[in-house]
């Protein structure tokens, strides 16, 4: 195999291949949709796609996962179309992706490797990047075989597909395990650094609501439109993956968090679920959750079961039984059917146009006003202090005003209602 690391930002010529067992024909997901997947995060990093296909396999080869008769087909169409990189929509092990580049004479990278090269190029914050290396680490530590392997710090990818063009590093175990080392440290000053603003944030505090979905749902422009924010919304895969948070105001006058986060792919590397774990807890501890779903994609639910996937098997949270989360419909202006019965609890909406957004934000107050809990109190009528923070912090349902003090019966978040019980002399703003 070629050693050359030129640079693929001049569009290289990429080719996608999409294996699919035919045991698995009849499932949720058809072949063709997983392929339109593929050849989308191919895109999303600048590749010009001139081959796309289809091979339904038997039984998956050790040496090389497909076929013997299709790696020899390939082998001819890819020479005469001048294809340098072969996208493999699937996870290879190492022996398979160095017998593939040695059989076509191109580079090979699997899904594992497409995606965490995009998260390399899209990352922008020192935590995403620190994120992204570890978990671009982890893959290769199997992977040092390969001659064109190497350890590039500088470049906003890690290249999977070609390096900027500088002196070659030779990786080997010790430099990886070291930096593995460095790199988990580095992400456990992040985690207790979110911790400690997870922990302000509650001393505030304003309910968390975390929007959650797979990539390309309309995750962002649902939050621009929510918050009048400028997060990048383009559509493509995975757009945007630094969480981004900001004030929303309610129909109610009540002011929430509204939490942006990564989305969500089928067969999410474990390695990366691992290293933006961090992040991800931020999900955790939202006091509600709406799982934005693109019900345009011909795929919807199976893109749903993939989220679902992830929060309950990577996160511990089982939308079936957590009763704060909140099926959106997104890019219901995209529907041929406009008759659509939406599933029990679920929003219709169009983020892109406005659509509905009234209707999402109306839901979210309902359901975090399910989780206040009523006081009954008496404020001293000269602590004015005192009663314009509870105007302030919850819903007052009674007033009634005696010489010995106000009676008030309000509803307030169960932390607020702690802060009172136990007579916290100093409140949060």
């Amino acid at each position: 195999m070629d050693s050359d690391r030129s640079s693929v930002s001049g569009r290289s010529k990429s080719a996608v291949l999409c294996p699919f067992l035919k045991k698995t024909a009849s499932g949720v997901r058809a072949p063709e949709a997983r392929l339109a997947e593929a050849v989308g995060l191919a895109k999303a990093i600048d590749l010009d796609i001139v081959l796309s296909e289809v091979a339904l396999v038997s039984a998956i080869r050790p040496a090389t996962y497909v076929g013997g008769g299709l790696v020899e087909r390939l082998a001819s169409v890819l020479a005469d179309l001048g294809v340098d990189i072969v996208v493999v929509d699937a996870r290879l092990s190492p022996v398979q992706q160095r017998n593939l580049e040695k059989a076509w004479g191109t580079k090979v990278i699997d899904r594992t490797g497409l995606i965490l090269e995009i998260f390399g190029a899209r990352a922008r914050t020192r935590e995403g990047q620190l994120q992204v290396e570890l978990a671009h680490l982890e893959y290769q530590k199997s992977r040092l075989v390969r001659s064109w392997t190497h350890l590039e710090r500088q470049r906003g990818g890690f290249g999977f597909m070609g390096g900027p063009g500088e002196s070659q590093i030779e990786i080997d175990r010790r430099l990886i395990g070291d930096r593995i080392v460095r790199l988990k440290k580095d992400l456990e000053s992040v985690k207790r650094t979110r911790a400690l603003h997870r922990k302000a944030r509650k001393r505030t505090p304003f309910p968390i609501v975390a929007l959650v979905g797979y990539t390309n749902a309309g995750k962002s422009t649902l939050f621009n439109q929510m918050t009048r924010a400028a997060v990048m919304a383009e559509d493509q895969l995975f757009a945007t993956l630094d969480p981004t948070m900001r004030a929303l105001q309610l129909p109610s006058g009540r002011t929430v968090i509204l939490s942006d986060t990564v989305g969500f792919v089928s067969d999410l590397p474990h390695e990366l679920v691992a290293a933006f774990h961090a992040t991800l807890e931020e999900v955790l501890e939202a006091d509600l959750i709406l799982h934005v779903r693109d019900c345009a994609h011909p795929d919807s639910e199976s893109q749903k079961l993939d989220v679902e996937k992830v929060l309950r098997d990577e996160l511990g949270l089982d939308p079936a039984v957590e009763g704060r989360v909140v099926e959106v419909l997104n890019k219901a202006d995209l529907l041929l059917d406009s008759s659509i019965d939406p599933d029990a609890g679920a929003l219709l909406l169009s983020a892109l146009s406005g659509d509905g957004v009234g209707n999402v934000l109306h839901r979210i107050d309902d359901c975090l006003a399910l989780a206040r809990v009523a006081v009954e109190l008496v404020v001293p009528p000269s602590d004015g202090k005192m009663l314009a923070w509870i105007y302030r912090r919850g819903e007052v349902l009674s007033r009634e005003d005696h010489e010995e003090g106000v009676h008030l019966i309000v509803r307030l978040d169960p932390a607020d209602a702690g802060r009172l019980a136990t007579k916290t002399t100093s409140l949060p703003d």
